[in-house]
C-alpha cells in the first residue's frame, strides 16, 4: 500500500543545511519528503499535494512560520494538516504558546532530539495512513454500493424486459391465432358449403361463374395466410441477421404504377382512392420484390388509417437518391408514437379495429436499411401522415 500511495511530508526552512538535517531524520520507507526554502514555496507545494504533516521553521525571512500556519488554517485544503514548529529561539520567548495558538500540534526547539522527532513524525504518519486506509475502504464500499445499485438496476431492467417479452409473446400468439383463424374459418365454411352441395347432388352450384368466385375467395384467404407466415419468417430472418437482398435493375416509376393499379380495387372497397405522381422514369439496383413489399405495406396502412380519404404517392428523383412518399389524409400520428410504430407488434388505431400482426412497418424499415436507405414518417394531428422511403441510386450492383 505504501509503495502505491506514499505518505508525503513537508519540511520548510530557509537554511539548506537545516532542510538536509530534517530530511535525514524524518525520511523512511514509504515516505516522500518535499522541501521548501520559504513560505511562498511551501504554499505552492501545499496546493499541489496532500501532506500527512508539515514541519515549519518559525524564523524565516519574508513569510515566517506563524504566518504560513495562519494561511494553512484559513484554507479548506490545508486546514487539517498537522503542523509542528521548530525554532532556535530560547524558550523564554514563549514561542510554544504562540505556536499552539497558531494551530500547531507541537513546538520543537533546536538542537533537535532526533529520536523525539522520529517518534512524533511516526505518530502523525501512522494516524494519516490509518485515515487514508479508512477513506479508501469507505470509497471502495461506496463504489461497491454504486455497482450493486447498477447491477440491481440492470436486473430490474432485465426483469421488466422479460416481463414485456412474455407479454408480447402472449399478445403475439393471440394475434396470430386471431389473424389466421379468420381466413381459415372462411376456407372451412366454404369447404363445408361445397361438401353439402355435393352431398345433395346440386352440381348447378359449381357452374363456371360460381367456381370463379369460389377460387377468388379461396385465393384471398390463402394469400392472407401466406402474408402472415411471410411476415413471421421475415422477422426471424431480421433478428438472426439472415435477411438478404437479390438486387436487380429496377425501373421504379413503372413498379409504382403497377402497384397502384393492383391496389386500386382494394382502395375502392375501402371507400378511398390512390393517386400517383411518378412522371420521371428512374432505374437503379434494388431488390424489386422487397421494394414492392415496402410500398404495399405503406399503401395498405394508408388505406386502413386514411379515414376513407384519398391516398397520394409521389416519386421524387434526386442526383444521388430517390424518395417515394405515401401520404394519407387521416387523423395523423401523435409525436410520441411516431417512432414506436416502427417497433414489432405495434398496431395503430384507425377507422376499424386494427388488423395484422403489427409487423409491416418494422419489416419495411429493416428492408429500407438493408438497401442502405431509410424509412421515416412525419405527421401532425388532424393532417394525416407522410411516410418517406429513401433509396440510394446506383448504376451497378452493391458490393
Amino acid at each position: 500500500m505504501q509503495a502505491e500511495h506514499p505518505t508525503k511530508l513537508l519540511i520548510v526552512d530557509d537554511l539548506p543545511e537545516n532542510l538536509q538535517a530534517l530530511n535525514a531524520i524524518v525520511r523512511g520507507e514509504g515516505r516522500e519528503i518535499f522541501q521548501a526554502g520559504s513560505g511562498e514555496e511551501a504554499l505552492a507545494l501545499l496546493l499541489q499535494h496532500d501532506f500527512a504533516m508539515a514541519i515549519l521553521d518559525v524564523q524565516m525571512p519574508g513569510m515566517d512560520g506563524f504566518e504560513l500556519a495562519e494561511l494553512m488554517r484559513g484554507t479548506d485544503r490545508t486546514r487539517q494538516i498537522p503542523i509542528v514548529f521548530v525554532t532556535a529561539a530560547g524558550k523564554e520567548l514563549n514561542y510554544s504558546f504562540k505556536g499552539y495558538e497558531a494551530g500547531a500540534v507541537d513546538v520543537l526547539y533546536k538542537p533537535l532530539d532526533a529520536r523525539a522527532v522520529k517518534g512524533k513524525v511516526q505518530v502523525f504518519v501512522s494516524l494519516y495512513e490509518q485515515r487514508e486506509a479508512v477513506r479508501r475502504q469507505v470509497e471502495a464500499l461506496e463504489e461497491a454500493r454504486r455497482e450493486q445499485e447498477r447491477t440491481l438496476a440492470q436486473l430490474n431492467a432485465a426483469q421488466t424486459g422479460l416481463q414485456r417479452a412474455l407479454a408480447m409473446r402472449d399478445e403475439f400468439m393471440s394475434m396470430v391465432s386471431h389473424e389466421m383463424r379468420t381466413p381459415l374459418n372462411t376456407l372451412y365454411l366454404e369447404t363445408q358449403l361445397r361438401k353439402m352441395q355435393l352431398e345433395r347432388g346440386n352440381m348447378a352450384a359449381f357452374g363456371a361463374e360460381q367456381l370463379q368466385r369460389m377460387v377468388a375467395r379461396d385465393d384471398r384467404q390463402i394469400q392472407s395466410i401466406i402474408r402472415l407466415i411471410d411476415d413471421m419468417l421475415d422477422v426471424s430472418r431480421i433478428r438472426s441477421g439472415k435477411l438478404s437482398l437479390r438486387p436487380g435493375w429496377v425501373e421504379l416509376s413503372g413498379l409504382l404504377r403497377r402497384l397502384v393499379q393492383d391496389l386500386t380495387p382494394q382502395a375502392a372497397i375501402a371507400g378511398s382512392s390512390i393517386s400517383l405522381d411518378a412522371g420521371t422514369p428512374v432505374s437503379g439496383w434494388w431488390d424489386e420484390f422487397r421494394i414492392e413489399q415496402i410500398v404495399v405495406n405503406l399503401l395498405t396502412n394508408a388505406l386502413r388509417y386514411g379515414a376513407q380519404k384519398p391516398v397520394h404517392v409521389t416519386l421524387r428523383v434526386e442526383p444521388e437518391q430517390v424518395r417515394v412518399e405515401v401520404r394519407d389524409e387521416g387523423a395523423g400520428i401523435a409525436p410520441e408514437l411516431q417512432e414506436k410504430i416502427f417497433e414489432p407488434y405495434e398496431r395503430g388505431a384507425g377507422n376499424e379495429a386494427p388488423s395484422g400482426l403489427g409487423l409491416g412497418l418494422y419489416i419495411s424499415r429493416e428492408l429500407a436499411q438493408v438497401h442502405e436507405g431509410t424509412l421515416a414518417v412525419r405527421s401532425m394531428a388532424g393532417e394525416g401522415a407522410v411516410f418517406t422511403l429513401t433509396l440510394p441510386r446506383r448504376d451497378a450492383p452493391p458490393a
